[in-house]
């Protein structure tokens, strides 16, 4: 019996199968029980749904503007992006490690932040139209950039160009340069040769960063809803509405259902073309070395996309800090001229309740229940991530079966998954836990994805003589793993616990449906604040939102030096 034990212990499906056990009841209990509760709400006769009566345009139309500005936002990352990654794959330049940085803090920026970035910027009350305002004595911002498609678009853009940059530069810096020689050398003019070589080595990068941007302007939930108004409604606005507002949680699980289809569909079009680099790709050997500009004409070009990049992607966080420290209000003389001055105010006020509001919750408690979230968060996710990576790791045909479900959280939406919770858990046990550990657990499941992906590579590069060579002298297998594995995966757990606790600190999707009263985050204290009337509260979400901002840049950046060179984010 033992020696069965021990040869099945061995055997790497078997090896595999005990270390998924624990990830797939995890993802089967809390991701795929909500998912399948949303499929039986449609059909179940409980709510009395005729699925006969429903109202087709009801669907079709944030179905419609959901595809449309997914499809226009993605093109117009395209058109900055492609040449941002040209910009960081050819050249180099002052300051292009801390404009790298700096174009990654987006995508990891919680929505509420950007909103009250641009609303700092280009709001009503933002920089741009005060200044205005003061230069032309006049008595109404000129520009209104809130509650338009346009804000949808440039919020998308300022998310999603650092994916494209960081994608297709990558391909580009690894590029084999002997194929370009060889081109030239036959006669092939810069363009042609651009157009014969570059461009299709460049094509899968190309596609798979398409197809990631379309994917999460697709599943946008907090810019349209913060920027974009209530008369924009995408599918995962409209659930929001149909769920929280209207209380129609069978139209709002059928919106649900056919916003996952979609992504999937999204998420398995992403996966095609990502392996086809591995077809495409050359070999890394003699790989394009990063110059200065030479020429007039690359110098000019190169100086106008660091402009640009640094304005698209700075200026909204620069104002929003900014705006956090300054106080502006009308004087009492005759032309309203406006007062300027810096205060601490905002976060002074942060803890202070001045109506005296029996509900109300100090932001400074908020921030302190997003850190005990991300803590709960980054044990969860490490726990999992560890032994997803071990399982992965194991050659056995299981893991094409596994991997692709532990994976597909990644392309169902926070929002999604905040439906299928409050469908699902609502009763006991987890009604009355005074504790919502529904929160850190959403939040984890958002995250595992990402860890994953950080941990595997990690995984993969320990060389498998150093374990064998530990095991010959006697270590035992758990010694082995903590003198041998422990220390070199400690960057990747790093990195991986940063990720985690950036993408909890600033998840709101799920959260928005999840929180309770007494136990807000700082992302649903923000929105609640900045969607109220008030100089005060304005001020104190531009406080929370540059006190959130400042943790995810100290994030990335963290994670930008800890990561292993060839290895990135996305």
């Amino acid at each position: 019996m033992n020696r069965t034990l021990r040869r099945w212990s061995k055997h790497p499906t078997w090896r595999a199968l005990l270390l998924w056990v624990l990830p797939v009841a995890f993802l089967a209990y809390f991701f795929y029980q909500p998912l399948l509760a949303l499929f039986n709400l449609v059909i179940s006769p409980t709510w009395g749904f005729d699925l006969g009566s429903l109202n087709l345009d009801r669907i079709w139309r944030p179905l419609s503007f959901t595809i449309g500005q997914a499809a226009l936002s993605t093109l117009l990352t395209l058109i900055l992006g492609l040449p941002g990654a040209w910009l960081f794959a050819r050249f180099t330049f002052p300051g292009k490690k801390a404009l790298k940085i700096l174009t990654t803090l987006p995508f990891i920026l919680p929505t509420v932040v950007v909103a009250a970035g641009f609303n700092a910027l280009l709001g009503p009350r933002g920089w741009v139209n005060l200044g205005l305002m003061a230069l032309f004595n006049l008595s109404a911002p000129p520009i209104q950039f809130l509650n338009t498609f346009g804000a949808i678009l440039v919020a998308h853009v300022f998310y999603n160009t650092t994916i494209i940059i960081r994608v297709v530069s990558n391909a580009w810096a690894q590029q084999n340069i002997r194929l370009r020689h060889a081109a030239q050398v036959l006669g092939a003019s810069p363009w042609r040769t651009f157009r014969e070589v570059t461009l299709p080595l460049l094509k899968p990068s190309i596609l798979a960063g398409t197809f990631l941007v379309f994917l999460f302007n697709f599943t946008s939930f907090g810019v349209v809803l913060m920027l974009g108004g209530p008369q924009f409604a995408t599918l995962e606005v409209e659930i929001y509405i149909q769920a929280l507002h209207r209380l129609n949680l069978p139209l709002a699980s059928i919106l649900a259902i056919l916003q996952l289809l979609c992504t999937l569909l999204i998420t398995l079009g992403h996966n095609r073309v990502s392996g086809l680099g591995d077809v495409v790709t050359s070999p890394p050997a003699h790989t394009l070395d990063a110059r200065k500009p030479r020429t007039g004409w690359e110098r000019l070009v190169v100086i106008l996309l660091i402009i640009t990049l640094f304005t698209l992607l700075v200026a909204p966080l620069a104002s929003l800090a900014l705006r956090s420290f300054v106080k502006l209000e009308p004087t009492r003389g005759e032309r309203g001229e406006i007062q300027r001055g810096l205060t601490l105010q905002f976060y002074r006020e942060l803890g202070v309740n001045r109506r005296g509001d029996l509900f109300f919750v100090p932001p400074i408690a908020a921030a302190r229940n997003s850190f005990i979230f991300a803590l709960i968060t980054i044990g969860i996710t490490l726990s999992l991530g560890l032994l997803v990576a071990y399982a992965l790791g194991q050659h056995t045909a299981i893991n094409k079966f596994l991997d692709p479900l532990l994976m597909l959280p990644l392309g169902a939406s926070a929002i999604t998954l905040g439906l299928g919770f409050i469908i699902v858990f609502n009763r006991p046990p987890f009604s009355t836990l005074r504790f919502p550990i529904l929160i850190p657990i959403a939040h984890s499941l958002v995250a595992l994805p990402f860890i994953v992906r950080t941990l595997v590579p990690a995984l993969q590069d320990i060389s498998r003589s150093l374990r064998n060579a530990a095991r010959v002298l006697g270590a035992s297998p758990f010694k082995v793993w903590r003198e041998v594995d422990l220390p070199l995966l400690t960057p990747a757990l790093l990195v991986s616990t940063i990720f985690a606790l950036t993408i909890s600190l600033g998840e709101f999707g799920a959260s928005s449906f999840l929180v309770r009263p007494e136990y807000p985050t700082m992302p649903v204290a923000i929105f609640r604040y900045i969607s109220q009337p008030g100089a005060l509260n304005y001020g104190q979400a531009l406080a929370m939102s540059t006190i959130l901002m400042l943790a995810s840049a100290l994030g990335i950046f963290i994670i930008e030096r800890l990561q292993s060179p060839g290895k990135d984010i996305f």
